[in-house]
């Protein structure tokens, strides 16, 4: 049996046109009942196709204006778990990426300007014990971002 079938792939493409979209505006459009808009989407949350319905916050419109892409090498890949919940605590950085190659996390970090950018990295990160460098690529725009594809 196959996670999706049609029904939920429509349903999934209504919520990215609007996730704010009533279930009964997609129930109209798919000529199909609310009852059964509902359940699939709880099924499809329980089963985390769907990891949330949320804002997408434009970070550069509330005074957000620096980010960089972060590799962080680990004195010992073993320490991962507690630098990340370290990590965790840190708001400014909004993802954390396992990865390979010669880094063990790769972070996005979100500032305000180059001050704020350098505190978060030599303030806070390079406090966390456990972690030997940091490597960060400064982010110039976003030319796309997207959901995988239905």
């Amino acid at each position: 049996m196959e996670l999706l079938d049609e029904f939920d792939i429509s349903i999934l493409k209504e919520l990215e046109k609007d996730g704010r979209m009533a279930f009964s505006a997609i129930a109209a459009n798919l000529k199909i009942s609310n009852t059964m808009v509902h359940q699939r989407i709880n099924r499809m949350i329980e089963q985390g196709v769907i990891g949330g319905i949320k804002p997408i916050i434009q970070e550069k419109n509330i005074g957000y204006d620096w980010a960089s892409f972060t590799g962080i090498t680990l004195n010992k890949d073993s320490d991962s778990d507690r630098i990340i919940e370290a990590l965790k605590e840190i708001p400014e950085i909004t993802e954390c990426y396992y990865v390979t190659g010669s880094f063990t996390l790769y972070i996005k970090i979100i500032a305000k300007n180059h001050e704020h950018m350098r505190r978060i990295l030599y303030e806070k990160i390079d406090g966390i014990p456990g972690i030997a460098k940091t490597d960060s690529i400064v982010e110039l725009g976003c030319a796309f971002k997207r959901n995988i594809s239905l």
